[in-house]
């Protein structure tokens, strides 16, 4: 089925932020969520400006590919393809997990977690979820790094942290194999200050800051003939 509709002639883009509870918003201070201003979609939104419009599908405990044990319906394959269908058309979709994938209890190594990430990029380049029918671009972010953790994040994550560590140049791999952009949150953000998991309120700022170049980027190499000549006269 086709997705074309009057939205597909609109010069606004759109982009779908797809993740975690770090997408989300949970602020690691008093376990409540940041506001919207605050949320790396957000920041995103307010840096790109009124040409973009950023929809926000984080969701607390969200895996890449597995089944919670914990909590139920947060397996990121499972819901990605309708989640694609009913936000289209979409410019843009970034995927930003992994981090929950790290607990042992899940029995899931960096190779595994990377190749789950393939398999989202698969399912967003063979769909019809963007404009006029075609598929969307994507960007693939790793997840922040691991600090000290929290007493109650020490439950879930203590023996995680080598695979955390890997999962940058896995999702490097995988992002080039798939012709996907890629962004290292690793190289932007300090590990999470309060629980070791989450970023505060300026990581959140840094991280949507950093996404939103990613994509300013991006718009310019597709839009050449958007960007100004620096030998044309301006007489």
């Amino acid at each position: 089925m086709s997705h074309q509709s009057e939205n597909d002639s609109d010069p606004m883009k759109t982009i779908l932020c797809y993740g975690d509870s770090i997408t989300w918003g949970f602020n690691p201070v008093d376990g409540t969520r940041f506001r919207y201003e605050e949320r790396w979609p957000g920041v995103l939104q307010s840096t790109l400006g009124s040409g973009y419009r950023v929809i926000e599908e984080g969701l607390s405990g969200r895996t890449v590919a597995t089944d919670s044990w914990i909590l139920p319906h947060r397996d990121g394959r499972a819901m990605l393809a309708p989640l694609l269908e009913s936000h289209a058309p979409l410019d843009w979709v970034i995927i930003l997990l992994g981090t929950n994938d790290c607990g042992p209890t899940y029995h899931r190594d960096v190779g595994d977690i990377a190749f789950g990430c393939a398999t989202l990029l698969w399912t967003i380049q063979k769909s019809c979820a963007g404009p006029g029918g075609g598929a969307p671009q994507v960007l693939l972010v790793s997840p922040p790094p691991f600090g000290k953790f929290s007493p109650f994040m020490e439950l879930f994550f203590r023996g995680g942290e080598a695979i955390g560590r890997g999962l940058a140049a896995a999702y490097a791999t995988v992002a080039e194999a798939c012709s996907a952009s890629f962004l290292d949150a690793t190289k932007i953000l300090p590990p999470g200050p309060v629980d070791g998991v989450h970023p505060d309120a300026t990581g959140q700022r840094q991280l949507g800051e950093a996404i939103a170049k990613v994509l300013a980027a991006r718009a310019v190499v597709a839009n050449p003939v958007e960007r100004a000549d620096p030998t044309a006269s301006t007489a």
